[in-house]
């Protein structure tokens, strides 16, 4: 994944014209802090784990980004996302930075007081480097608000009450409205704009969709709200799909029983690799990264993809599915909902004051539809792809930023 977000960032860079020099400054993480994480579990035995913290650049403020347990984490992995963290921030125009980390671990196999000892012993290894006003983890794949709980506690039993260390958290701790729909809802808009641009509406669509978790469930039900037709979903146990249309509540009811979509009575059982080929007018990957390769890229029925997930896409297929003509909207412009509303809710923190949910959807409505604006724009300017163009809109915002605190003798332009 490394790979695909240094690629992805040399095409824009390469739009840009930076030079070598300039590219390989903003492209190194500005810290990164590996941890050793020694616990015991409820056998007493002893356990181990590595966790990271990559903090890529705070040039526009405090570094943002999730946190993730996965058996897979590694120091490339946080590399590559605190590096999109960076642009997806500066995409939307929040006053945050980029970073990403987690820890190498496989929560579903761990006791609830096993995750729980393994989080506070990490963030007592990073309780230096993070903080409200230095860096602000939130959750990812495998953590959630209550992970978050844990991490504001044990931060605030060594630095006082500090709810603004992290975001995601319960609504009932210092949490924000509308945090758990975010980036579901982000996408939404996401889609919404694209389909204004085609003359149509999310009531014209046919949709498939990968993954039916957090984002990809609120999504789906936003989306089936404004008329919009769920005709296939896949996730990790099975896959299911209805020509006249899933129902998408009684579906979000049964995976919250069952914990997937496979079995569900209202649809028929496919193959779940089928889904990136599904005919649909839109595609939604909203699970793990590389869904669509350049094995399948060929394949692909739908005209529009907006990117759920972080990396869904490979370089190669990207390119494949440029050349034919699909309209794909990033995962750094469409999935940033959920940072969006990251940023309400340190706000809220900073204020000690709570907002409406209306005010929230409002202003993520508000943000997100200027965000698409804005990368359109560019894309229009340089006639450049969206993924591109999102690219060297946050290059853009975060170099003049950099500069502006401080010059150099020799003129580097951004344009």
């Amino acid at each position: 994944m490394l790979e695909a977000a240094h690629r992805y960032f040399h095409d824009a860079a390469s739009v840009l014209g930076l030079t070598e020099r300039l590219r390989e400054i903003l492209v190194t993480p500005r810290r990164v802090v590996k941890v050793e994480i020694v616990t015991e579990n409820d056998e007493g035995d002893l356990i181990h784990h590595i966790g990271f913290r990559v903090q890529h650049n705070n040039t526009r403020g405090p570094y943002k980004g999730g946190l993730r347990y996965h058996p897979s984490m590694d120091e490339d992995h946080a590399s590559a996302l605190a590096n999109l963290m960076t642009w997806k921030t500066a995409i939307v125009d929040v006053p945050f930075g980029g970073a990403k980390g987690g820890i190498d671990c496989d929560p579903h196999e761990m006791s609830i007081t096993e995750l729980d000892r393994v989080t506070r012993k990490f963030v007592e290894g990073i309780k230096e480097v993070i903080g409200p006003m230095q860096d602000i983890p939130a959750p990812d794949v495998n953590t959630n608000s209550e992970v978050m709980a844990w991490i504001m506690d044990e931060y605030s039993s060594h630095y006082g009450f500090a709810p603004g260390v992290v975001t995601g958290k319960p609504v009932h701790l210092f949490g924000s409205l509308g945090r758990d729909e975010a980036t579901g809802r982000g996408v939404m808009y996401a889609l919404r704009e694209a389909l204004k641009d085609q003359g149509k509406t999310l009531a014209d669509i046919t949709v498939a969709m990968q993954g039916f978790g957090n984002v990809g469930s609120h999504a789906a039900r936003l989306i089936a709200e404004q008329g919009g037709k769920l005709v296939a979903v896949a996730d990790h146990l099975g896959a299911v799909s209805n020509d006249d249309g899933l129902e998408v509540p009684a579906l979000v009811e049964w995976t919250a029983e069952h914990r997937t979509v496979d079995g569900f009575p209202g649809g028929e059982p496919f193959k779940g690799a089928d889904v990136i080929t599904w005919p649909c007018d839109v595609l939604i990957p909203a699970a793990l990264e590389d869904a669509i390769t350049k094995e399948n890229a060929a394949d692909v029925r739908a005209t529009i993809i907006v990117e759920g997930a972080n990396g869904p896409t490979t370089p190669e297929a990207n390119d494949i599915l440029n050349k034919r003509g699909v309209t794909i909207v990033p995962d750094i412009l469409a999935n940033a909902g959920g940072v969006t509303v990251s940023y309400f809710e340190w706000a809220q923190n900073i204020q000690q004051f709570q907002w409406e949910l209306e005010r929230i959807n409002a202003e993520l409505e508000k943000k997100m539809v200027r965000a698409y604006a804005d990368v359109r724009d560019v894309a229009k300017e340089k006639s450049i792809d969206f993924r591109t163009a999102s690219f060297v809109l946050g290059i853009r915002r975060v170099g003049r930023a950099a500069l502006s605190r401080q010059p150099t003798r020799k003129k580097i332009s951004f344009e």
